[in-house]
Order: C-alpha cells, then sequence, then structure tokens
C-alpha cells in the first residue's frame, strides 16, 4: 500500500507569504492585501469574501504576466521539486491542495505534483463574479483528500498531511500523520511533527526518519 503526500501552500510550500500576497505585490497592492490578509487570518472575512474582495482588487489589471512573475518570484521553501520527485520514485503520491486561486496553486504540476487543487477563482483576465461553489474551506480540503485517495487507491490511514494553519486543521485531524511546517497554533498540537526552517527536504525527512 502507498503514500499519499498532501501538502498546504500558502504558509507551507510558500515561506511567510501566500499567493494573493504575491500576485498583488505584481501589481503594488501590497498595502490593500495586507489587510485582508489581517481580516482573513482574525476571521472576519471567510474564504469566500477574501476570495471576492481579492478579485475586486485585481479585476481591473491582472494579466498571465502578473501571474507568472509572481510565482516564479514567490518565496518557495527549498527541495520541493526534489520531495516529489522522491515521492514518486518510491511509488507514492504527491498532492497540493490550497484555499488559493488554482490558476496559481495548479502551476505546482510542473513541478512534479501528481495533483494540484484549489480555489475556482473566475479565470485571469477577472471579468466574471467569484462562485461560492468553488471556493475551498478546510472541510472542502478534506472533501478533496478524500476524493484523492478514492483516485489513487488509498484511504486516511494511508495519508501525511503538510500544513501550517487554521485552513489545514480538519486534515491533519483526520490522517494519522502530519507535519506542522512553521506552523501557527491552530495546527501545532495536531501535529505529529513540527519543523521551522526554509528546506522542504527537512520536513519530509521527519516523515521518512520518524524523528
Amino acid at each position: 500500500m502507498g503514500t499519499l503526500h498532501l501538502f498546504d501552500m500558502d504558509g507551507t510550500l510558500l515561506h511567510g507569504s501566500a499567493a494573493a500576497v504575491e500576485i498583488s505585490r505584481q501589481l503594488g497592492l501590497e498595502r490593500e492585501i495586507a489587510e485582508l490578509e489581517r481580516g482573513f487570518v482574525a476571521e472576519e472575512l471567510t474564504p469566500l469574501q477574501y476570495a471576492q474582495r481579492a478579485c475586486d482588487l485585481w479585476a481591473a489589471e491582472l494579466t498571465e504576466c502578473h501571474v507568472a512573475a509572481a510565482f516564479d518570484g514567490a518565496p518557495w521553501l527549498a527541495g520541493i521539486r526534489e520531495v516529489w520527485a522522491d515521492i514518486r520514485a518510491r511509488g507514492e503520491r504527491c498532492a497540493v491542495i490550497s484555499l488559493s486561486p488554482c490558476f496559481f496553486v495548479e502551476r505546482l504540476l510542473d513541478w512534479g505534483a501528481d495533483a494540484a487543487h484549489g480555489s475556482r477563482w473566475p479565470a485571469v483576465p477577472i471579468r466574471r463574479p467569484v462562485e461560492a461553489a468553488g471556493i475551498l474551506t478546510s472541510a472542502a480540503k478534506l472533501r478533496v483528500a478524500d476524493e484523492l485517495c478514492v483516485q489513487y487507491g488509498l484511504t486516511r490511514a494511508d495519508c501525511v498531511a503538510y500544513g501550517d494553519s487554521r485552513s489545514d486543521t480538519e486534515l491533519f485531524a483526520a490522517v494519522p500523520r502530519s507535519v506542522a511546517v512553521n506552523a501557527d497554533h491552530h495546527v501545532s498540537d495536531l501535529a505529529s511533527y513540527a519543523y521551522l526552517g526554509r528546506d522542504l527536504r527537512e520536513a519530509y525527512e521527519l516523515v521518512r526518519t520518524g524523528r
């Protein structure tokens, strides 16, 4: 039986940042997105409200070139490609599940992820409103994980979760092994392992060695 490694993106694979922050930086909207981030972390904004307001910020200007520049310039942890290559070489699976827009998250397929699931924000250039059904939540991340398990012939017992914050709590509570990566208090008490640093290979080694 194989293993399915499930990775959050914002704050986990992205060190201290999020896709929306990196995209907004390309548009000179750092102050505005920081205010939305504050509201989301404080639970004053739901994932849907956050998505709607971020799209409103970007609607007039955002292009695929901005998204590509944001992705390429983002503060990714070191070793992501190497970890995913090792996972796949062992006959295991790796997937990313993130609340961030799918048009950013899905770029990680080119780095070796077997699957990459983000919220279905409107396509770039943004000309349509956000649809509530497409926005992921903590519960929806667990649902996606279950769907991946079915797809790969695995169960929750075969999963390892990597995450950092409130949106990962339901997944951490449901799987037997988890790694809190540069995490806050929402998941630190639920995690099997804790990692502080900027190299995914080191977090992955905790799982491999059981230390």
